[in-house]
């Protein structure tokens, strides 16, 4: 199973709620949304995921993260109490996330800079499940000279994160082992006439 980071420029909202006469922080955004090409990614793909790519999604332990560490969790959809607890919510435009994130040095300080607007992004980790029909599907777009990856059905999602510097400006991509092996095979097969008929022409030489 392949891990796949994806991170998106988005609005990240910091509201207050009214929490049995306390007043409390809570933080909102989208991890993801559907149908929405990314921008080129190292230069040679874009992808988009479709509307029902969470169909069938587990989401049954994730947990809010800041900058994809383990050491600094912000809620968790799997707790009860309010503060902690990551509510995520599917809908048309993509998959929303809202928390109360819990009374910590590091929690605080987040929501000084997500206030100021230092941090203003969000990620995802997930997997694809490959041993099902097309999780994922590649063309070449020849008129861009870009292969484009239309994600169709995410197998889990393992956490969602606020984030400082994304790589890209709106997604940054770890491409599974497989699905670069995919990639690579779409692009032998996009060179293999150009090479046979090399191969034919070389033989042709040695002939006369």
């Amino acid at each position: 199973m392949s891990k796949e980071i994806r991170h998106l420029t988005t609005k990240i909202e910091l509201r207050s709620a009214n929490e049995v006469e306390e007043k409390k922080d809570f933080i909102e955004g989208y991890a993801l949304k559907f149908e929405k090409w990314s921008e080129r990614l190292g230069g040679w793909f874009k992808e988009i995921i479709s509307r029902d790519a969470l169909n069938s999604t587990d989401l049954s332990n994730v947990v809010a993260l800041f900058n994809h560490r383990q050491d600094y969790p912000l809620a968790r959809n799997t707790v009860s109490d309010d503060v902690g607890r990551l509510e995520l919510e599917t809908d048309a435009i993509g998959l929303k996330f809202r928390f109360i994130p819990t009374d910590t040095t590091y929690a605080n300080d987040l929501k000084k800079n997500i206030r100021s607007g230092v941090v203003n992004q969000c990620s995802f980790v997930f997997s694809l499940d490959y041993s099902k029909d097309e999780p994922d599907e590649w063309r070449h777009n020849d008129e861009e000279d870009i292969y484009e990856r239309r994600i169709n059905n995410i197998e889990r999602i393992f956490d969602i994160s606020l984030v400082t510097t994304p790589a890209y400006n709106d997604t940054e991509a770890v491409i599974g082992a497989r699905s670069l092996e995919k990639v690579e095979q779409l692009k032998q097969m996009r060179t293999a006439p150009i090479e046979t008929l090399k191969m034919e022409l070389e033989l042709l030489d040695l002939t006369l």
